[in-house]
């Protein structure tokens, strides 16, 4: 018998679930468009092996996120809980040191146009 507690502990692990797959295609797609040359020139790690641990990521995230296989429904697994980890350092220290280096336009006053 399923109970109420039961019910919303699912709900709160997909919610947890979708939430990391987000944070890993946010990662993913932000990767993507920064330039190669950016990655060395900020002193990290290359640009495709970021795409390599972020696509994994995602992938790894996307599964729990649509009950692939059952594996949605439960507690986080080892590789979701690792690709939270992967991502987060991303956006929180490779994100900001490569941003400066997007490539664009012409630099206007208020920005690139």
């Amino acid at each position: 018998m399923i109970g109420p507690v039961n019910n919303i502990l699912t709900l709160i692990f997909w919610l947890l679930s979708v939430g990391a797959f987000i944070l890993s295609v946010w990662a993913l797609i932000h990767a993507i468009r920064i330039p190669a040359r950016a990655f060395p020139a900020a002193s990290k790690q290359t640009k495709q092996l970021w795409l390599i641990i972020l696509g994994l990521a995602t992938l790894f995230t996307f599964a729990p996120a649509v009950n692939y296989m059952g594996m949605g429904m439960g507690m986080p697994g080892l590789l979701t809980i690792l690709s939270v980890i992967a991502s987060g350092i991303y956006l929180a220290d490779v994100k900001p040191a490569v941003s400066q280096y997007r490539g664009g336009g012409n630099q206007g006053p208020y920005g690139p146009w």
